[in-house]
């Protein structure tokens, strides 16, 4: 398939600009590298009625959030918990800011973004328990936050999604904590990266199959720790219990076939899920491509889904 056109402009963008990969830097380089590119992009976020920056203070230590809301009213209305991507080296509250905010708007829901411990400083599974502790603090906190507890969803995207599988297993396995729903965009659920579409290596892509090479290498400390299920959700025993599930994968994406295995486990084991696979895009285009029509597209759609919450 080819790139949508929106998509096709980026690649050759990039193709032409020639940047250092994140791959040849280290993980402070591409940190710099990431703000440097979001400063040059120079977006305006979308004006919400509410943001609140905060402070989650869980048993394993004190986590960033922000809060964001879609409207000035008292209406209860669904939560999302959302992990932002970036491998698990990069990424943090701003860099995902216009994308949570756009989420927020579309699916007429509150929104609440947390940062949580990065590689190679914090190794797995640091990021894992930080999310698991952060979706347990919105529930038994959604009273003094004013969400409704019975409509709290946990989502991200890519290594974020990660996150966000491992910390919806582990709250179905304990039964303790209900999530409503699950959101996973471009999702990164298997560490052996041994699925077809990690031999991704196109030119001008932001992100190839030696990207998420480099990311996993430095989250993880050894080969054994590639199969375990908090690492890679794909590899759990039980998938049946879950909360429906919205999954989004793309095309020219190393991710790309661990994603529809994962939608494949979840149908097998009886959880809605809904599966849209955009065949033109590439990974990040949610947050690189802010402005795609494409993007409008996708963000259209999950808002509709999650407002059915």
């Amino acid at each position: 398939m080819p790139f949508d056109p929106d998509c096709a402009a980026l690649v050759t963008r990039l193709r032409d600009l020639n940047l250092p990969r994140y791959e040849t830097m280290t993980p402070l380089q591409a940190r710099e590298a990431m703000a440097a590119a979001r400063k040059a992009a120079a977006l305006v976020p979308p004006a919400i009625a509410e943001t609140r920056d905060m402070v989650a203070k869980t048993a394993d230590g004190s986590l960033p959030a922000r809060l964001y809301r879609p409207a000035a009213d008292a209406e209860l209305r669904p939560t999302l918990v959302f992990f932002h991507g970036g491998g698990w080296v990069l990424g943090d509250l701003d860099s995902h800011d216009i994308l949570c905010r756009r989420l927020s708007l579309a699916g007429k829901c509150n929104v609440i973004a947390f940062d949580y411990r990065l590689a190679p400083e914090s190794k797995f599974p640091a990021a894992v328990s930080d999310a698991i502790a952060a979706v347990k603090w919105v529930i038994e906190n959604a009273s003094a936050l004013q969400l409704d507890p019975a409509r709290i969803g946990v989502g991200g995207d890519s290594a974020g999604a990660n996150l966000a599988a491992a910390a919806t297993h582990q709250c179905r396995d304990e039964e303790s904590h209900k999530i409503a729903f699950q959101l996973l965009i471009y999702p990164a659920v298997e560490m052996t990266c041994s699925h077809p579409s990690h031999r991704l290596d196109e030119v001008g892509l932001p992100v190839l199959g030696s990207t998420m090479l480099w990311f996993r290498d430095l989250y993880l400390s050894s080969v054994d720790e590639q199969r375990d299920w908090r690492a890679s959700p794909l590899l759990a025993r039980r998938f049946s219990g879950l909360p429906p599930a919205y999954v989004l994968t793309a095309g020219f994406d190393p991710l790309a076939d661990e994603g529809a295995a994962y939608v494949s486990k979840l149908f097998d084991a009886g959880v809605p899920v809904l599966h849209r696979h955009f065949s033109g895009q590439i990974h990040g285009f949610m947050t690189i491509g802010a402005q795609f029509p494409t993007t409008e597209e996708a963000l259209f759609n999950i808002g509709a889904w999650m407002q059915s919450f």
